[in-house]
């Protein structure tokens, strides 16, 4: 009797050790690829705008293509403390290379966009898309403090 009373313990212990185990594995693999991330976006930006089937189907696939060439271009540079003159300078340099690149794959997607948005709705476009961006930056930036969050009474 008291083996299995230890066996069946033993069963329920390593039981819910694996399910806590997976529980931690599966919220880790749930954060989503930027292309998952852009195509959540876009159906976002499609839902608040109210856009048909074929216009959201349109617009997602634009604006996923659009992302995809601003990934392609690398990692946006990073200020760095106690550079030298000359590293400041090429990384100004560097910043404004960058974003020009930037400025023109957006001025090709605007092109694009007004094959089959209203000038009104790409200027909405652009509005949310800013929202989200902050709004990411801002979870990032949470996500990194360290210690307790104050309260939202506090902010």
């Amino acid at each position: 009797m008291k083996t299995i009373l230890t066996t069946l313990i033993m069963a329920l212990v390593m039981t819910a050790f694996t399910t806590s185990a997976a529980a931690q594995k599966d919220s880790k693999s749930q954060r989503l690829s930027r292309e998952q991330l852009a195509e959540v976006q876009a159906k976002h930006i499609a839902h608040s705008l109210a856009f048909d089937e074929k216009t959201t189907a349109r617009f997602i696939d634009t604006y996923t293509q659009c992302q995809k060439e601003i990934w392609a271009l690398g990692p946006r540079l990073r200020s760095t403390p106690n550079n030298t003159e000359e590293q400041n300078e090429q990384a100004i340099k560097q910043r404004f290379e960058m974003s020009h690149k930037i400025l023109n794959i957006r001025e090709k997607y605007y092109k694009t966009y007004s094959q089959f948005l209203s000038q009104a709705q790409i200027q909405r476009v652009y509005k949310l898309e800013r929202q989200m961006s902050k709004r990411l930056e801002k979870n990032r930036q949470n996500g990194k403090r360290k210690g307790p969050r104050r309260p939202e009474s506090m902010r």
